[in-house]
């Protein structure tokens, strides 16, 4: 039946407008674009943004403007990305091209810096505070200063002392001179502190740590270094102490007026007097090439670092090559089914791999002691072999240790890549008649080394920095007689740099440690880019 035109169909809803269809919707499905899923990344942008603007104040603060820039570019570049619906691909790359300029541009960058500087032992700061601590060494109270009611005052975990002078509170901290921060009240110590947490006199009574802190600290009383500064004895009053040295920035000259003595600013970052003496706090100067000229140029480390050099290509080659030879012989055993309990066998066989590196070359390291070690009690007669204490036998037992922790790595892979050679391959070459040898020769060999070389390559890289067995088994020892920053027979190249930096004790240069770290990353990526080119020509044995 047809419907007459101008009536309506009683089955047929009735139209709506736009505009009434959209007020009679439900609220909720108004706003069905914000969910769950923005709300949670609504709060882990305002979390990462927190974080970010912390580390951008904290970057301004300590003056360093390139993070403080970086850190600003990589939190705006991670807003805009998040909160727009284009660049889908850039959500997904966002956090590891981050990652990838923290943990890995960043570093080599600030690496390179300071291999440029001469930052170590003696030079760590700014000339100002180059200054500041030559002015504190020759430190004397003036006789005519007063004592002044002084209380211990604490901000953001950093100490200092506020008094009261003149009917005002000044209060301060080490790099903060005295400043006025409020009006006295009374003429005692103060007790309120505006903008300071005022540290009770028994807190620090009772903490010998915290009172030789206490005692030790420096309050500047101007920004000129040669008004001198407060200290305490007691924690309840101070006096102002002036130096016999006196700072002229004009002249860059600090004067010893004791002695008459004069110390001028020099290039390198020291205070150096007529007749060649030098004041024992420095600044961080850049000094071009020269670290990496006394790399090669300096005779007393020439030398020694030469032999650490040399055993350290040594190393990283035998701990490539003997595990490999040993993995792949024992994968080739126990690869014929011939041989019966292969599961059994070859479980006991990786044990090494399972155990914890360090923990096996301290056990080594007790093992291989001349007096009372296994190795010379159950394998020598009880003979008094000097294994740590002898260079070359040194050098054997390191060797040793990291073959017996790493073949069975190789003994996976050989394993792996043995199971997977072509059958037909090995059966046509048996009918032509060709022997085991033969077979492993022109066959397995090379098939084995097209799968395992660029494992061969970052083994080897690895080797070169292997820092731990070095350091658990040895220390590196035993010393080289005469060489600088205490370098040891088994040192290789990654251990030297950790001496020569100062963290095991001693003088530290971060400027040269950090050049021979730049030398080591770039011998070891031409190495291993000339490797990877070498491989390619094993190709076609596929």
């Amino acid at each position: 039946m047809s419907v007459p035109q101008g009536t309506v169909s009683e089955s047929a809803p009735p139209r709506r407008s736009p505009e009434r269809s959209q007020q009679s919707e439900p609220h909720g499905r108004r706003w069905s674009g914000i969910g769950w899923g923005f709300v949670v990344k609504l709060v882990l942008l305002a979390i990462v943004n927190a974080f970010g603007l912390i580390g951008v104040f904290a970057a301004v603060q300590a003056e360093s403007w390139i993070i403080a820039t970086a850190a600003a570019v990589l939190l705006i570049a991670a807003d805009i990305v998040y909160f727009t619906k284009r660049a889908l691909p850039l959500k997904y790359l966002l956090p590891g091209l981050a990652f990838l300029l923290v943990f890995q541009v960043f570093i080599f960058g600030y690496t390179a810096y300071i291999a440029f500087t001469n930052y170590g032992a003696g030079h760590v700061g700014s000339q100002d505070q180059a200054v500041a601590a030559a002015l504190a060494q020759g430190e004397r109270r003036i006789d005519t200063s007063p004592s002044y009611p002084l209380a211990v005052v604490e901000q953001g975990g950093e100490y200092g002392f506020a008094i009261v002078d003149d009917g005002e509170i000044k209060a301060g901290a080490t790099d903060r001179p005295l400043e006025v921060v409020g009006d006295a009240s009374g003429s005692g110590a103060p007790t309120d502190v505006p903008g300071w947490n005022v540290v009770p006199r028994g807190t620090f009574l009772g903490d010998p740590a915290l009172q030789e802190q206490i005692v030790e600290l420096r309050v500047p009383v101007s920004d000129d270094p040669n008004d001198g500064s407060i200290r305490t004895r007691d924690g309840s009053t101070g006096a102002v102490y002036l130096s016999t040295l006196t700072w002229d920035a004009d002249a860059q000259t600090i004067t010893d007026t004791a002695s008459g003595v004069v110390y001028n600013a020099t290039d390198d970052g020291q205070f150096v007097s007529a007749d060649g003496a030098a004041l024992p706090t420095g600044w961080v100067v850049n000094v071009g090439f020269d670290n990496f000229l006394r790399l090669v140029t300096d005779p007393g480390l020439l030398e020694p670092l030469a032999l650490v050099t040399l055993w350290t290509f040594v190393w990283a080659a035998l701990s490539v090559i003997i595990p490999f030879a040993m993995g792949l012989v024992v994968a080739l055993i126990f690869n014929d089914p011939r041989v019966k309990g292969r599961k059994i066998l070859r479980t006991l066989f990786i044990l090494p791999y399972a155990f914890p590196a360090f923990m096996s070359a301290l056990l080594f390291r007790g093992m291989f002691n001349a007096e009372f070690g296994v190795i010379n009690e159950f394998f020598f007669g009880g003979a008094n072999i000097d294994w740590l204490g002898d260079p070359w036998l040194a050098r054997i037992a390191v060797l040793f240790v990291n073959v017996w922790l790493t073949y069975p790595y190789y003994f996976l892979v050989c394993t792996g890549a043995l199971q997977a050679l072509p059958s037909d391959s090995l059966e046509a070459a048996s009918i032509d008649g060709a022997g085991r040898f033969r077979q492993f020769r022109a066959i397995v060999l090379p098939l084995v080394l097209v799968s395992t070389a660029p494992l061969l390559i970052s083994s080897f890289a690895f080797s070169f920095n292997n820092f731990t067995v070095i350091y658990m088994f040895n220390s590196g020892g035993p010393a080289i007689p005469g060489a600088p920053y205490a370098l040891g027979s088994t040192d290789i190249l990654i251990s030297a740099i950790w001496r020569i930096s100062g963290v095991s004790g001693g003088a530290a240069d971060y400027g040269l440690a950090s050049a021979l770290s730049i030398l080591v990353f770039i011998v070891i990526g031409v190495i291993s880019a000339l490797a990877f080119r070498q491989t390619r020509k094993l190709e076609e044995y596929q």
